[in-house]
């Protein structure tokens, strides 16, 4: 049996979750498979707006995503630390915190962590 065939769009998501200085908008494909796009502000920190949310110290979703915009600094758990720029690919294991470099929005369509990123504990 063959994959249908899809036609998305993060202007008619499946679901939005928002916070302060944040926004993702969520689109499902067949399989269950969800995409993100997640929208971060100047001042975002993951660690103070996320955090309350997820209820863990750092980010537990995994991520492999495009940086459309911005700039973004993530801190492993290890003190391992990079920045990612707009056009820039990355695979980020869980266990890690992030924040929002400069006065540009980031902006990043995340195809991995997306399901599970900022869900509300149960």
């Amino acid at each position: 049996m063959s994959q249908p065939l899809e036609h998305v769009s993060f202007d008619q998501p499946d679901e939005v979750r928002e916070g302060e200085k944040w926004r993702m908008e969520l689109v499902n494909l067949a399989g269950g498979a969800q995409v993100g796009r997640i929208t971060l502000q100047p001042g975002w920190r993951w660690s103070e707006h996320v955090k309350p949310v997820a209820g863990t110290d750092l980010c537990m979703a995994p991520h492999q995503q495009y940086l459309i915009s911005g700039r973004l600094h993530v801190q492993m758990e290890d003190g391992t630390e990079f920045e990612s720029t707009a056009g820039e690919v990355t695979s980020i294991p869980p266990g890690h915190d992030a924040w929002v470099v400069g006065e540009e929005p980031g902006v990043a369509v995340d195809w991995q962590g997306a399901s599970v990123w900022a869900k509300k504990r149960e």
